[in-house]
This record gives C-alpha cells, sequence and structure tokens, in this order.
C-alpha cells in the first residue's frame, strides 16, 4: 500500500524530464521521467530507500531528506510546501484515521457581516472540502442556472452546495468552467489540506464511488495548483474571467473569497447578471 507522499515522489519524478535537470537524454526508457537511480543519486539516498518511501514502507524520512528530494526534483515553491505537509501527515493521522467525521459548517457571525459588506461584489466562504457555507448576492448572480446553487442536484449535502461534488458530479459543471480540467486538479489538491484528517476521509469516501477515476485519478497524482482566474461560460451567453483573492481563515479551516472582474467585459456582464446599472464593479 502507498502512501501519500510516495506517491507525489513517483508523480513528480514520473514527470521530470532528465534534460531539464540538465541530465543527459539516455534514449528510450520503459517509464517516463527520471530513472529512480537518477533521483536517488541527485538527492543523496539508496534507490533501495527511495523505492520503499515511494511504496509507503518507510512513512518518516528527515526534514534533510524530504529537502533534499525537493531539490532534486526541482520543486517549486507550492510543490515544496505541499511535500512538506506530505511527510507529516504521511506518518500521523490522516492515513490511519478511519472514522467518518464530517466538517465543522458554521460560520462565525463576525465573517457573516463581513461578507455583508462585500456586496454587491462577488464572494463566498467555503472550507477546503469546497462547501458553499455562505455567499453574496453577487455570487448568486454569477452561478445562477449552472447547477452549483440547485436545491435539487445530488452535489448537495444536507442541503449545502459543493463546489468539489459539483465539479466533479454535475455535467454543467464542465459548461460552466472553461478551464475545467484545471479546476478539477484545484478541487481534489485542495482535499488534502482539508479541515481535518477525518473530514478529508469522510468527504474522499463518500465522493468517490459517484466521481470515480476522474477523482481519484486526480486525487493522487497530488497536482499543485497554478490559482489562476476562473474563466467561466456563464448560461446566458457572458463570458467571465474573475480574479480571485482568497483570506485564510485558520481558526475555522475555512477561507473567504472575493473574486474581481478581471476586463471591463466581465464587469459589465457582472452588473448585468445582478441587475444592477453599469458601472457598479470595475475590472482590476
Amino acid at each position: 500500500m502507498g502512501s501519500p507522499l510516495g506517491d507525489f515522489v513517483r508523480a513528480k519524478r514520473d514527470s521530470v524530464q532528465p534534460q531539464s535537470l540538465g541530465m543527459p537524454d539516455w534514449g528510450r526508457r520503459r517509464a517516463p521521467g527520471l530513472r529512480r537511480s537518477d533521483l536517488a543519486a541527485r538527492a543523496g539516498v539508496s534507490v533501495e530507500y527511495l523505492t520503499r518511501l515511494e511504496q509507503g514502507r518507510d512513512r518518516n524520512p528527515s526534514i534533510a531528506v524530504v529537502n533534499a528530494l525537493a531539490d532534486a526534483l526541482a520543486l517549486d515553491p507550492p510543490e515544496r510546501d505541499h511535500l512538506r505537509y506530505l511527510s507529516k501527515i504521511t506518518g500521523g493521522e490522516c492515513t490511519a484515521h478511519t472514522r467518518s467525521a464530517p466538517p465543522r459548517r458554521e460560520v462565525r457571525p463576525s465573517v457573516l457581516r463581513t461578507l455583508g459588506l462585500l456586496e454587491p461584489g462577488i464572494a463566498v466562504v467555503t472550507n477546503r472540502l469546497g462547501d458553499v457555507l455562505a455567499r453574496t448576492g453577487g455570487f448568486e448572480a454569477v452561478t445562477r442556472g449552472t447547477g452549483l446553487l440547485d436545491a435539487d442536484t445530488p452535489h448537495l449535502d444536507a442541503g449545502m452546495p459543493n463546489l468539489t461534488r459539483y465539479v466533479f458530479t454535475d455535467p454543467r459543471a464542465r459548461a460552466f468552467f472553461a478551464d475545467w480540467d484545471e479546476v478539477a486538479d484545484e478541487r481534489a489538491f485542495e482535499l488534502w489540506h482539508g479541515p481535518s484528517a477525518a473530514s478529508f476521509e469522510w468527504f474522499t469516501a463518500e465522493l468517490a464511488p459517484t466521481a470515480g477515476p476522474e477523482f481519484t485519478g486526480r486525487l493522487n497524482r497530488h497536482v499543485v495548483p497554478r490559482r489562476e482566474p476562473w474563466r467561466l461560460r456563464h448560461p446566458s451567453g457572458c463570458e467571465l474571467e474573475l480574479i480571485r483573492e482568497t483570506l485564510e481563515l485558520p481558526e475555522d479551516a475555512q477561507q473567504l473569497v472575493v473574486f474581481l472582474p478581471a476586463d471591463e467585459a466581465t464587469a459589465r456582464a457582472v452588473d448585468r447578471l445582478g441587475g444592477r446599472s453599469p458601472g457598479r464593479l470595475r475590472a482590476v
């Protein structure tokens, strides 16, 4: 049985081309990317140890080994952060926890008041599982007719919309998100940093049977997202590009996400969708 850390190291090793690291191209190889022996040599560990790590038989690498692997794979800062995070959880509670535990979904009154101050802007309070915990009227306007907030769709749990379920189980999501693959990678990645190990296990177990390999494959690849703007194709015919700014609420394991029009055409479209006269929301 593998481990999150081993899966990530193996996936990155398979994706790295030797030439990008200044290594010679040895010609045709049985698998893409770096050989295990190449990575072991660059990181200063034995092939046997790297094999155990990738296969999940060694779950407690030292900080020095983690840093050496990051250097050897030429990881960028977000990837390094994710590698360090996986090294912490692989030998701990996330892999050992099996009891179901839905996440906390209450939003503090002060956060709700803050959200109200952002009207008529586009903003939402969510957690890393994708639960839409609270939203502005502006968010409702740009998602109206897409299925995300519909009361009769399968991605609602206990009456609460969930963005991750929507992305992976509602066919309308592929039409709504112009960059659906990138959004799907991001939603899968966010689950690793969910409210708790217990809620991660609960949610992934609930979602996997309906979402299938599109979900489980992305979850195990650990693709670190680039946090690009959302490009949306609204059912009304509008095309929107929204820049995202995220305020972390660590006390609650939640995020307040504000969406800003990236251009004047989007700003005008958002005004129309919200039933406002042009000029209320400006592009940034």
